[in-house]
């Protein structure tokens, strides 16, 4: 499975940011996607996950009611739409998956960085 995350950048206070994952090498609706960020010198944190039918979600406290992940089985992809940003959700950000048999996601894409500027 290849992941290819993109949708980082530079953004104020305030701002939005949407992230894309495009996943390919294995048929998408057989897949579980999270979102997770890691921040400079924190360990990596889980921010967001949702289910292969899209049936269910889950999101970090930090986040809830600022950020909305949806997927696009005609596009196969999945999207991080990130409102309100703060500085202190500055990290840079990894799509992963995992198959309906897996408890871990075992799939991670390369990551792109979003700075938040105060």
């Amino acid at each position: 499975v290849q992941l290819q995350a993109s949708g980082g950048g530079l953004v104020q206070t305030g701002g939005s940011l949407k992230l894309s994952c495009v996943v390919s090498g294995r048929p998408f609706n057989n897949l579980h996607m999270g979102w997770f960020r890691q921040a400079p010198g924190k360990e990596r944190e889980f921010v967001a996950r949702i289910s292969r039918s899209a049936g269910s979600g889950a999101y970090a406290d930090s986040v809830k009611g600022r950020f909305t992940v949806s997927r696009d089985y005609a596009k196969n992809t999945v999207y991080l739409q990130m409102n309100s940003l703060k500085p202190e959700d500055t990290a840079v950000y990894y799509c992963a998956a995992k198959s309906i048999l897996s408890d871990e996601y075992r799939y991670w894409g390369q990551g792109t960085l979003v700075t938040v500027s105060s």
